[in-house]
């Protein structure tokens, strides 16, 4: 923990103008599902993976806490103490001692409850702001300590690139790979699905016996990111929340079976979705697939995007 703020005068490491900083969506490559744990929380083990797809948030000095934000969610994203964003201003302000003050902005592409972690991502994005605006210098890996009692997506979107996640999804270890970069489709739905309620609906599959058979370890796909060949990759994606949220959005079915005839390597669910992904062969297919699930329908948006990319960093 760094030196307490002092109430006499700024600290001189503090940010003298506003501090913006990108921060990106992540996908899970992987994402294995435990059991239900006594705090309520299921144990995971995933591939977490950092896309382009970025958010922004800049962080200007101020006498109070206050948000405001463009693009995706507005309106529909409540920005008051229930926002991640101002959780994690906060949180930060309590461990460095100091008060919690600035004016913070964002700028939204990710969409909201889409499995892509938008809100974690714009928690790690204030920790960093917040972080080089107040002057706290902390490592990264404090701030990843903080992350975690924020969400458990937040400590990876503080790192980006590829991860392996264990625990509730909270304890990150670096994927170390070849530097290959991953070509993407992101199908985003209209709506969203809550991630309790993804948890929870797998929770009564499984309780049936109608759920998929867990898709097991990551060594697999860990073994796949080592190679350069796209169709391996594939061969190794899996989600096993996939069937929660086919169940509670039956359309994702047509989504994802339209990435298959347009010729993608492979579609998953992207977390508790209803976001799908589809890995490509390369930037030119991106380009084409999109087009065609667009053209097709069976999403709102079809963007492109590249993999693995670095997390929150001053843009």
């Amino acid at each position: 923990m760094t030196e307490a703020w002092r109430p006499d005068g700024d600290d001189p490491r503090a940010a003298s103008g506003p501090v913006r900083v990108r921060v990106p969506a992540k996908i899970n490559l992987r994402l294995g599902v435990g059991p239900l744990r006594a705090d309520g929380y299921h144990e995971l083990n995933t591939v977490y993976h950092a896309i382009s797809i970025h958010d922004e948030l800049t962080a200007r000095r101020g006498d109070t806490l206050s948000l405001t934000m463009e693009g995706e969610g507005t309106g529909e994203l409540a920005l008051d103490d229930s926002n991640l964003v101002i959780r994690a201003a906060r949180a930060l302000a309590a461990y460095a001692g100091r008060p919690a003050h600035a004016r913070l902005h964002l700028r939204k592409q990710i969409p909201l409850a889409g499995g892509l972690a938008g809100g974690s991502a714009d928690a790690a994005a204030t920790l960093v702001a917040c972080d080089t605006l107040w002057g706290t210098g902390l490592a990264r890996d404090e701030l990843a300590a903080i992350a975690a009692t924020l969400g458990s997506d937040v400590p990876f979107l503080i790192h980006g690139g590829t991860a392996l996640g264990t625990g509730r999804g909270e304890a990150v270890s670096p994927v170390l790979a070849r530097p290959t970069s991953w070509h993407w489709v992101v199908a985003i739905a209209d709506g969203g699905i809550s991630t309790p309620e993804a948890y929870r609906e797998l929770d009564r599959l499984r309780d049936r016996g109608t759920a998929p058979e867990p898709i097991g370890s990551t060594d697999g796909l860990l073994a796949a990111l080592r190679q350069r060949d796209p169709a391996v990759l594939a061969a190794a994606l899996g989600n096993d929340l996939q069937a929660a949220a086919l169940s509670l959005r039956p359309a994702l079915a047509d989504t994802l079976k339209a990435g298959e005839a347009a010729g993608a390597l492979a579609g998953i669910v992207s977390g508790s979705g209803p976001t799908c992904v589809f890995l490509t062969r390369d930037a030119a297919d991106a380009e084409r697939i999109a087009g065609e699930l667009a053209a097709a329908g069976v999403c709102r948006q079809a963007r492109t995007a590249h993999g693995p990319v670095a997390g929150a960093r001053i843009a």
